[in-house]
């Protein structure tokens, strides 16, 4: 990320997804800042916190209380984005009178919350309060659906009880190109704008192409086909 902030100057660089649970948070907060000063505040950090156990214990990390933690670290993270110097006591995390140098240029970075994986797009009811409290925006795994849209007036219900504004909460909605023709682009685009998205990643993978400039021209002919 650091490679692409110094060749472009408009495009967002966004993590979709990064573990948070499995990493240092002091760590993630300070290569995430470095990534938003040389990109001109142009980061956006989406995390979520797995479904792999053995990742978890290869990193030397605990799988079962994962998602408090998680909700411990984005605590941590936005003191270091936005305060010179952090005294913290948590659960898991102690600072005592120190803080990043230099800090993000967006204070703090928004972070996004990616919630489910592509075996089972149902999302626990944590997760979606996690949402609905604490995040700058989600990733949700799931089509635009009757079931869809149930979910995420959950998300919205979750925000309301927290005294937030659902309208101020992003949304990325995903599209998959691969095996599938131009019309059925468009419309998953319009459920997604319809559900309310904000964002719309386009994935490309899947086996169908087998280059990099393969991938490139499917995201060429996608954004000539919905503008």
């Amino acid at each position: 990320m650091s490679y692409l902030a110094a060749i472009t100057t408009r495009v967002q660089l966004a993590t979709a997804i990064l573990i948070l649970p499995q990493r240092q948070t002091a760590l993630v907060a300070k290569q995430a800042a470095e990534v938003d000063v040389l990109s001109s505040g142009r980061l956006r950090l989406g995390i979520g916190v797995g479904w792999n156990p053995v990742e978890y214990e290869a990193l030397g990390e605990d799988f079962h209380n994962r998602g408090q933690r998680c909700e411990e670290q984005i605590t941590v993270l936005r003191a270091l984005w936005t305060q010179e110097v952090v005294n913290f006591q948590g659960r898991w995390h102690r600072i005592s009178h120190a803080g990043l140098n230099p800090l993000p240029v967006q204070r703090p970075i928004p972070i996004w919350i990616g919630a489910g994986n592509g075996l089972s797009p149902l999302l626990p009811d944590a997760a979606l309060r996690r949402i609905g409290r604490l995040a700058d925006g989600w990733i949700p795994l799931f089509a635009p659906d009757a079931h869809g849209q149930e979910t995420i007036d959950q998300v919205h219900t979750y925000a309301r009880e927290a005294g937030r504004d659902p309208a101020t909460i992003g949304m990325e909605g995903r599209i998959v190109v691969a095996g599938k023709e131009p019309p059925e682009w468009i419309t998953q685009m319009q459920a997604w704008q319809a559900a309310g998205a904000t964002h719309v990643s386009v994935a490309t993978g899947g086996g169908m192409f087998k280059s990099p400039q393969e991938h490139i021209a499917a995201l060429q002919r996608f954004k000539q086909v919905v503008a």
